[in-house]
């Protein structure tokens, strides 16, 4: 069993040149949510894991901004972080108008000074950082008082499979929550574009 104070990459991520992804970033359907059937699916999916009324969300590698964009048409005030200038400027482009700032910045640490949210909402980002227990503790202290997280993960592939499975991110949140909901979403076909067998989750901790 991983020992889950044990900090160190444990997923095997690839090293990405997002900046060369970023264009066509959006052609996977759960990236770019252009299908109106899979971007019904993510806004309800988020509609129930944000709160109700309109909250601060800090959406940490943001990437070309889909989600961000589909919680600022929900009310919420959005702050978008990601590493990649491409990324950054397609997301301000999708973002134009919108109560909603996207900021160049590391996703463990982002740069937002002494700013808190009521939400930090993250998406396939987690299982890339060398040291995700010390980035979830981090977030944490971004949290307002009863504050939540929203973690989107998996694994991915059979072969040689990356990721971080649900059972590891809930042991790391475990210190940090005492209300951690885990929801499965390989059955979703709507959410991906496509049936998949592999692991998909989300997490929902409150702090």
């Amino acid at each position: 069993m991983t020992d889950v104070n044990d900090d160190t990459d444990a997923t095997g991520a690839p090293e990405v040149d997002w900046d060369a992804e970023a264009g066509a970033f959006d052609d996977e359907p759960d990236h770019g949510l252009r299908d109106p059937e899979t971007r019904a699916a993510w806004a309800d999916r988020l509609r129930s894991w944000l709160p109700e009324r309109p909250a601060d969300v800090l959406d940490l590698g943001c990437g070309t901004g889909s989600l961000s964009l589909l919680a600022a048409e929900q009310g919420h005030r959005v702050t978008g972080v990601d590493s990649s200038p491409a990324m950054v400027e397609r997301a301000r482009a999708k973002l134009a108008g919108r109560d909603a700032v996207v900021l160049r910045g590391e996703a463990a640490a982002p740069p937002v000074g002494e700013q808190r949210f009521d939400v930090v909402l993250v998406r396939h980002v987690l299982w890339t950082l060398p040291q995700p227990g010390r980035a979830l503790r981090h977030w944490r202290d971004l949290l307002r008082p009863g504050g939540r997280f929203v973690l989107i993960e998996g694994v991915w592939g059979t072969l040689h499979p990356t990721g971080i499975p649900a059972d590891r991110l809930t042991a790391l949140l475990a210190p940090l929550s005492p209300d951690v909901r885990v929801e499965r979403l390989s059955d979703d076909s709507l959410l991906w574009g496509k049936p998949v067998e592999d692991e998909r989750y989300a997490v929902v901790a409150r702090v």
